[in-house]
């Protein structure tokens, strides 16, 4: 079965990098990518089963909203397999 993946993207490194550790501490996910957009733009790419992600996402996004502005986040359930030559 395919991995949910679940996004996070702050105007801040220090606020991605405790949203990543509050997103693996608190569900089964783990971090499949760290981007720096620019312009202090990052995002974190977390991949497991969708009720983690969501809760994973969920977690980070009020941890990261106290330190940085949120930039976006989503939660795909189940990706088509082009996604993944996207985060490669």
């Amino acid at each position: 079965m395919r991995q949910a993946l679940g996004f996070i993207e702050t105007r801040s490194l220090v606020a991605a990098i405790q949203a990543a550790d509050t997103m693996v501490k608190s569900a089964d996910v783990k971090i499949t990518d760290f981007n720096y957009v620019g312009s202090g733009i990052v995002a974190v790419v977390v991949t497991g089963e969708v009720a983690a992600v969501k809760a994973a996402v969920a977690n980070g996004l009020e941890t990261a909203g106290q330190l940085a502005e949120i930039i976006s986040s989503n939660v795909i359930a189940r990706p088509h397999d082009e996604v993944d030559n996207l985060l490669d």
